[in-house]
This record gives structure tokens, C-alpha cells and sequence, in this order.
């Protein structure tokens, strides 16, 4: 079975990265099928904040000065396509859900702080929404401690109660925060897409490479074209708010 990638016709983001024979080992034992959108998503806008976009369009290295867990222009990149998808969303009526990373003091740290010290000196301003996708009064805020939105938190009572059955999810970083949702929320049986060109990472390797295992695996992985195109084909009917 062809993945909405290759069904599009351009070449995946990693297959600079992946060999053909490693490729045919995955497709020999039935990896990468596609899971499809159901009739009622919802875009998870992951970690958007300005700890990791910066608060100017800038190269990564100059990007970092201001915010050091800055992913710079590939999350400025990203962030172009977001606006486009989240406009469908809004233009649906369907929810548009954001799980971010709250500060926290001393006491909540744990591990996390241990392997990446860094993020948790950030200035309060690294914790505000980046302005042109910050949400509206009627999205739902889902602060985090964890990589994974759903871990210790309250994303799937709010799923539940708006009877979502497919995940959306962009932001960042694609092999940290992204990819440990997609991973809970395939576990919890959601549908999950991927838009590539709207997550981002520090490392374009770690993207790539990530972005394969999450199609492999997890998730529906194309380009966000793609993927606006299957989500506008869900009639009205089936897509409104729960009853």
C-alpha cells in the first residue's frame, strides 16, 4: 500500500536518508500503510511559542542567541504552512487544540532538566504563543510538563467530549515533543496525521529520519497540500459539532 506521499508523486523527506534496501524491509513486513482521515479532526498546534521560533525570522545560529532552544527559520518555514491548514480548520468550525510547555519551578523539573537544563531558564516571554497562530478565546490551551501532549494532562477528556477521531498534529520538534504525541495518540486509537513541512526540529537529520519512522509506524506523513485536500473532501455533515 502506497503512502499519501508517495501516492502524491514527491519524493518522501527522507529518502535521502533511508536506503532502498532498508525501505524494502519495511514494506516486506507490512509497515507504512495508511490509516486514513476520519470525520472529525482536530489540529493539535504543538510547542508554537516563541522558545522555539525566536520573535524575528532568522538563521538558526542567530536565532539561538535570543532563545537558545530557538529552532529558527525552519520553524518560521513551518509556520507558513500552519497558517494555511489552521485556516481550513477555522473555516470548518473544527477544533484547534494547544499543548504547550507551561514554566515550571523547582519543585516539577524531574529528569527532563537533567538531560536539557537549558529550557528551563527561558524568559517569559519564550512562553508566549508565536502571534500569528496564537489562539483564539473559543481553542483550548492544554499546558504540559511532559514531551508527549497527553501525558499528565487533560487532552483526552477533550477529545472525547468533542468526539474527535483524527489528530492533526504540527509544531514541534519533530523527533521530541511531536513525535511522543503522535506515538500516545496512535496508542490511544486515534487516526494521526503528520503535514511534513509543518513540523520542525533543530536537526534536519533528526526530522527526516523521524518523519520516516512515524510513517512507518504511527502515522499518515505528507505534505500539508496533501493533506488539505483529503481534509476538504469531508462533507459538512459529518463534520460539525458533536451533538
Amino acid at each position: 500500500m502506497s503512502t499519501p506521499t508517495q501516492a502524491h508523486g514527491a519524493p518522501p523527506p527522507w529518502h535521502n536518508l533511508v536506503g532502498g534496501a532498508e525501505q524494502a524491509i519495511y514494506a516486506a513486513a507490512g509497515f507504512g500503510g495508511a490509516s486514513g482521515i476520519g470525520k472529525r479532526p482536530a489540529l493539535l498546534v504543538i510547542d508554537m511559542q516563541y522558545r522555539t521560533m525566536g520573535t524575528v525570522r532568522a538563521p538558526i545560529a542567530e536565532s539561538m542567541k535570543e532563545f537558545a532552544t530557538s529552532c529558527g527559520e525552519a520553524a518560521w518555514a513551518a509556520a507558513d504552512r500552519v497558517l494555511r491548514l489552521m485556516a481550513l480548520f477555522r473555516e470548518k468550525g473544527w477544533p484547534v487544540i494547544y499543548p504547550h510547555v507551561a514554566p515550571k519551578n523547582g519543585n516539577e523539573l524531574g529528569r527532563l532538566a537533567a538531560k536539557t537544563p537549558s529550557m528551563w531558564g527561558i524568559a517569559q516571554r519564550g512562553y508566549e504563543f508565536f502571534e500569528p497562530l496564537a489562539p483564539r478565546a473559543s481553542d483550548i490551551l492544554v499546558p504540559k510538563k511532559h514531551p508527549s501532549a497527553f501525558f499528565g494532562t487533560s487532552l483526552v477528556s477533550h477529545l472525547v467530549d468533542l468526539a474527535v477521531d483524527t489528530l492533526v498534529m504540527v509544531g514541534c520538534t519533530t523527533s521530541g515533543c511531536v513525535r511522543a504525541s503522535v506515538v500516545d495518540g496512535f496508542s490511544y486509537n486515534y487516526r494521526v496525521a503528520v503535514p511534513y513541512d509543518c513540523v520542525y526540529d533543530r536537526s534536519d537529520t533528526a526530522h527526516r529520519i523521524n518523519l520516516f519512522d512515524m510513517a512507518q509506524k504511527y502515522a499518515d506523513v505528507a505534505p500539508s497540500a496533501v493533506l488539505i485536500e483529503q481534509l476538504a473532501r469531508i462533507h459538512p455533515s459529518t463534520s460539525g459539532s458533536p451533538s
